[in-house]
């Protein structure tokens, strides 16, 4: 039986998933070596660096049997993928922010907002429990920009510190989601390569929790 295709995220969460398949003996892959071709094959297995939103288009139309990718990616994405793993790594918070001195950072919600934000499909199921109307902007750059200038009131981004938030100014106001990187695979591979894909998923798993052991020791 030939070997899989793994889609790997291009971005902030390469290096790291590259790190975890070298600890869990799955492959010892050299980031830098994705600079010169996009597709490695290692042992029985090829490894696939694409952009992280495309990890979940690439797994579930056949293009490769399995990947890892952002659970952030998975809110937004509309591609049916089985997750088999929590990895661990990538960890950041969906959050709900404000200027200072704003009446959401005091507390007080009115009853329409202009939110803007790179994750659309999680704001309106944020929103969707609260009776409140809300415009969603969706940016593809810094949503940070937008309540400085004007466009919006509040913003839901990704934090991992928080220091980007503060930079400009906004509050933390209520968290939406908890994302960190995820393994999942495709509805063809369950079926007629699950003991492959399993046994990756075992060997992720466990290197995952040596790491989460050797970092709480």
């Amino acid at each position: 039986m030939r070997g899989l295709r793994i889609a790997l995220p291009g971005g902030t969460l390469f290096d790291s998933a590259c790190g975890l398949l070298d600890d869990a003996g799955i492959a010892s892959l050299d980031p830098a070596s994705f600079d010169r071709e996009l597709s490695i094959r290692h042992g029985e297995n090829v490894f696939v660096k694409v952009r992280p939103t495309d990890v979940p288009v690439y797994v579930e139309m056949g293009g490769c049997e399995c990947g890892i990718v952002g659970k952030d990616v998975l809110w937004e994405s509309s591609r049916e993928c089985y997750e088999l793993a929590d990895l661990g790594f990538g960890l950041c918070r969906l959050v709900l922010a404000a200027p200072r001195d704003s009446a959401l950072a005091a507390g007080m919600w009115p009853q329409s907002l202009r939110v803007a934000t790179k994750y659309p499909v999680s704001a309106r199921r944020f929103f969707a429990a609260r009776s409140l109307n809300i415009v969603v902007i969706r940016l593809h750059g810094s949503v940070e920009l937008a309540p400085l200038t004007g466009l919006a009131d509040c913003v839901l981004d990704i934090t991992a510190t928080g220091r980007t938030l503060a930079a400009n100014n906004l509050v933390e106001i209520a968290e939406a989601g908890t994302s960190t990187a995820r393994l999942i695979i495709n509805h063809a591979a369950l079926k007629t390569r699950n003991d492959q894909v399993g046994a990756i998923a075992v060997a992720l798993r466990r290197a995952a929790a040596e790491r989460l052991h050797a970092g709480a020791a």
